[in-house]
């Protein structure tokens, strides 16, 4: 299984951006798909997430500014950003977990915001 994350970039505060991520191979009984960034010097968070049977998760800091949408048929991610700020510069990386534990990594992709 590989994940295949795309659409960082370089833009301006405020402005927006969307990232995809798509994998390949099959995965069986997907529980969770999400979205983690980690900026230097910081730990990897959680941006975003599905959980099955428990709807979306939004850190506090993105809640009302980004949006997380799936295509379970065909195994694909998104994160439309809006209204970036500086503090959202970091590597963003999609994840996704089995039921069994299992979790799986994209390679990460930057977002920087300039200010």
């Amino acid at each position: 299984v590989q994940l295949q994350a795309s659409g960082g970039g370089l833009v301006q505060a405020g402005g927006s951006l969307r990232l995809s991520c798509a994998a390949s191979g099959t995965i069986f009984r997907i529980n969770v798909m999400g979205w983690y960034r980690q900026a230097p010097g910081k730990e990897r968070e959680l941006v975003a997430n599905f959980r099955e049977g428990l709807g979306t998760n939004y850190a506090d800091s993105v809640k009302g500014r980004f949006t997380i949408s799936k295509d379970s048929a065909k195994n694909t991610l998104a994160l439309q950003m809006d209204n970036l700020k500086p503090e959202d510069t970091a590597v963003y990386y999609c994840n996704l977990m089995n039921i069994g534990g299992s979790s799986w990594w994209g390679q990460g992709t930057q977002v920087t915001v300039s200010s």
